[in-house]
């Protein structure tokens, strides 16, 4: 093995070359092909080299710590909002790819299921469990990215037969243009530090004909917020009292290191909790595959949906992710993003505490990568990121992610996932100067401090 991964490093074995044959290494250590065998199968656990049927083993190719991609490298981006480029699994990916090819051959590349490749579903199945989700491949319908899944729940009859939807304000954008681009009546409530008001809530599940309330449950985007398991509990008992249905988008789920904290979903595995996730943001942004676990009398009315809208999704994809999964590949990737986003989100509460003037109020969690700066009054968002962008710093407009009719016009978002770690404070001291400069030439001021709470 060492001498295998010396000369990997020193490059006399390139990405992508094949390695010698097990008979022609056993000969030349003078040792069995067990032990040949077992080294090769140890350096693909590692990821270091991959194995392809009838052909050989191959050396996996690495992205350099150092790259940076075609981001330029004087701007501190806040503003993306996809996987840590550095991080992100193109070559585990690649592999994965080429061995679904090998494996599924012809499947790959015809029309497939609907819900999805049944064997895929099953490594979900068993993927969930993990995450407290509890359910079977029957009930999975594989999505491209949970997006999909979102847009058509809007438009489709539930059997509550209800009209109306709730949705956390703010929240992402995609979602808000949903709404909008299908003209649905929707109701926003508040999300804070101190999570929602549960009163606020019941009234709106009581006297609004509302179907379903949309919640990011953990890592919401763009606050960071994370309901606590009393939180949650909580709502799901609102939801059984009023007959409605809760669609639980826990696309950052797998960025959770407390394995304390449950689902929704595991409250109310029935059906009255939606459960959907997304591969996108913490692999490949380009992958679009995600899942929702479908209640038993919406299946055929969602996939018949389903259908409409592109037939099935990408099945070369689908393979390499089961594949992926199945390896372990996934488990130890996300192990990485964890320790990543954990460190990057404390050094920005770590920045923000020490930075910004007393009276702001910002969001944001320990271990997710979103947050939010509500602006001191009298400033705006919109002309506050232009100076911004003088100064090479790029942040979101959040207003975009607000119901047209609760919009708010001074808050801004950052999500750290592209910015590098010794640049996370320094980005936070330009926009806590931009906001100092621009106050002192506002006529007035005014706000109160709420630090971000902790992962609840």
């Amino acid at each position: 093995m060492k001498h295998i991964e010396r000369q990997i490093n020193s490059g006399e074995l390139k990405p992508g070359k094949r390695l010698p044959s097990i008979r022609s290494l056993a000969k030349r250590f003078e040792c069995s092909v067990n032990t040949i065998i077992k080294a090769y199968s140890e350096l693909e656990k590692k990821h270091i080299i991959y194995s392809v049927s009838k052909s050989g083993y191959y050396v996996v190719e690495r992205v350099p710590s150092g790259y940076l991609g075609s981001t330029d490298a004087g701007i501190i981006d806040f503003l993306s909002a996809g996987p840590d480029k550095k991080a992100m699994p193109y070559r585990d990916y690649q592999h994965c790819i080429n061995q679904a090819i090998e494996v599924y051959k012809e499947e790959m590349f015809t029309y497939s299921e609907i819900q999805g490749l049944y064997s895929l579903r099953e490594e979900l199945a068993r993927h969930l469990r993990e995450l407290q989700v509890f359910t079977v491949p029957d009930r999975i319908c594989v999505v491209s990215g949970s997006q999909q899944a979102l847009h058509l729940f809007i438009a489709l009859p539930f059997p509550n037969g209800k009209r109306n939807i709730c949705v956390e304000q703010p929240t992402h954008m995609s979602m808000v243009e949903s709404i909008k681009f299908q003209q649905a009546t929707a109701y926003g409530i508040e999300i804070t530090s101190n999570g929602l008001d549960m009163e606020r809530l019941e009234h709106l599940f009581k006297c609004n004909d509302i179907k379903f309330f949309y919640t990011v449950s953990r890592f919401h985007n763009p606050t960071g917020y994370s309901y606590s398991n009393m939180e949650k509990r909580k709502m799901v008992e609102l939801a059984q009292k009023y007959d409605v249905y809760i669609i639980e988008d826990d696309y950052l789920g797998d960025l959770d290191s407390d394995t304390r904290q449950d689902p929704m979903f595991a409250y109310d595995p029935s059906g009255r909790v939606i459960y959907t996730k997304s591969f996108s943001k913490v692999m490949l942004p380009g992958l679009r595959l995600g899942l929702a676990v479908i209640p038993e009398p919406m299946r055929n009315s969602f996939l018949n949906a389903k259908f409409a809208s592109d037939l099935h999704s990408p099945v070369l994809t689908q393979g390499a992710l089961e594949i992926y999964l199945k390896s372990g590949m996934f488990k130890a990737h996300i192990e990485r993003m964890r320790s990543i986003y954990r460190r990057k989100a404390a050094l920005l509460q770590k920045a923000y505490l020490e930075t910004l003037p007393r009276d702001v109020v910002y969001s944001g969690s320990l271990s997710g990568f979103y947050s939010t700066i509500r602006l001191p009054s009298p400033l705006k968002a919109k002309t506050f990121i232009e100076h911004l962008k003088k100064e090479n710093v790029h942040v979101a407009d959040a207003k975009s992610m607000y119901l047209p009719e609760l919009e708010q016009d001074s808050v801004i978002r950052l999500s750290v996932s592209q910015v590098e770690e010794e640049r996370i404070g320094i980005g936070v001291q330009k926009i806590a100067h931009v906001m100092k400069e621009l106050l002192n030439t506002a006529p007035q001021r005014s706000g109160r401090f709420r630090p971000a709470q902790p992962d609840k």
